[in-house]
């Protein structure tokens, strides 16, 4: 059985770009299919020309070309870069004989783009978002994917991809680069600032790169500007390995409010994370001290950066675990639960035991075990409750329409002792 069609990429330098093997393979052809751009690339050609539009037609002409098992036929399909990459190849397997196919790519344009910037792409994610929605790279975005390449179309463009960026507010930074007409003479390839996308004239073919930039320095932010109350989420330093391992900026202003702080009060925020709760409190309450206790040394670090950079003095980062670590602590008048590592129980138990007159505890649980855990012990105990289910979307762009995009269901709750006044 022969091979006799024959799939081959090539760049936008055309035949000159061409080994000179292929290009003979080329010259054989009797038949040439491809799109109007490609075949540009052989004007004088004779061969018999099929323009790719309606691939279902396409497909049922190569059929009956082949089911004519002429012993010349040479059928050749010009593709761009590689068939086999987010490329025409995939199809072309699924309705044609495999033993009638042989593949010859070309360099990738996401290979050029990379090697353009000259990151090495070998750990990279590439996403498609030909005829697509950008949920992948929504998700590969929030897990704070490091390299990612997105291959465009004419809805999802690099000014949406832009939008998108800037629309989900996310823990860490992403450089910009938009690589254009990859191979050709107008070739251009431009670090850009998100922001600034939308102004740009840019040309239809095209591949974008998001290289996620390194953790926030301790360079202290220009705190006149930011909000008394919800700070973005990018205003903090982050797990690299986790960025979205953070209170969000929703729940945060809903805890702040469960907290009924008042002035000069000593707070313990438990399993603090990156410490987001406890900037926030203390920027509300600059006369309160929070005792921010963390049982991860990279947590605890985190802490102490964003209180640089964020310039706050009265949080005091506490690496140790909870119960243990807190019985070296002050008695507080408010005790925030963001993380219990598994000893939810013996943390509450310990809280009982040091929290101060009319003090409050406030629990944010993102799973069913641990709430119930909670409000068995709280009932068992006589303390009074409330539970506060939070279930929020933030909106996001979808090329030019909007959505909403879920985050995770939380449930908040406020608890006092049975003989502490509540006074809200």
């Amino acid at each position: 059985m022969t091979n006799d069609i024959h799939v081959v990429g090539i760049g936008l330098e055309g035949a000159a770009g061409l080994t000179e093997s292929v290009r003979q393979l080329v010259e054989r052809a009797t038949l040439l299919v491809g799109s109007d751009r490609v075949l540009g690339y052989f004007p004088e050609h004779p061969a018999h020309r099929l323009v790719l539009g309606d691939l279902t037609q396409v497909i049922r002409e190569i059929r009956r070309q082949l089911a004519k098992n002429e012993p010349n036929c040479c059928i050749i399909v010009l593709v761009s870069g590689d068939p086999l990459f987010f490329g025409l190849g995939r199809l072309l397997l699924a309705e044609l004989p495999p033993e009638h196919l042989t593949f010859h790519p070309h360099v990738s344009a996401v290979q050029l783009a990379f090697s353009r910037v000259k990151v090495p792409w070998q750990d990279a994610v590439t996403i498609s978002s030909h005829g697509r929605s950008l949920e992948r790279l929504t998700q590969a975005l929030q897990q704070g994917t490091d390299k990612i390449a997105v291959l465009t179309d004419k809805i999802n463009t690099p000014s949406a991809i832009a939008n998108l960026l800037l629309d989900l507010d996310l823990p860490c930074e992403y450089q910009f680069w938009l690589c254009e007409n990859l191979g050709g003479t107008d070739e251009r390839v431009r670090c850009l600032p998100v922001d600034a996308v939308h102004l740009e004239a840019i040309a239809p073919l095209n591949v974008v790169i998001l290289l996620r930039q390194s953790e926030p320095s301790d360079t202290p932010l220009d705190v006149a500007t930011l909000p008394i109350l919800g700070l973005s989420d990018h205003s903090f330093a982050s797990f690299r390995d986790r960025p979205g391992l953070m209170t969000k900026r929703e729940i945060r202003t809903l805890i702040l409010a469960e907290l009924s702080l008042q002035p000069e009060q000593i707070i313990w925020d438990i399993g603090a994370g990156t410490g987001s709760v406890s900037i926030e409190i203390a920027r509300l309450s600059p006369t309160s001290h929070v005792y921010a206790i963390e049982k991860t040394a990279m947590g605890t670090a985190l802490i102490e950066q964003n209180c640089r950079r964020l310039q706050v003095t009265n949080v005091t980062s506490i690496y140790g675990t909870a119960p243990d670590i807190l019985s070296q602590l002050p008695t507080p008048q408010r005790v925030f639960i963001g993380g219990s590592g598994g000893n939810l129980l013996a943390i509450l138990e310990r809280t009982q035991a040091q929290l101060g007159d009319n003090g409050i505890v406030v629990l944010a649980l993102a799973t069913l075990e641990h709430l119930n855990q909670a409000v068995n012990w709280f009932s068992d105990r006589g303390w009074t409750y409330r539970l506060l289910q939070v279930q929020l979307s933030r909106s996001i762009p979808v090329a030019q329409l909007t959505r909403f995009t879920p985050l995770n269901p939380v449930t908040i709750i406020q608890a006092m002792r049975s003989d502490t006044i509540n006074n809200l």
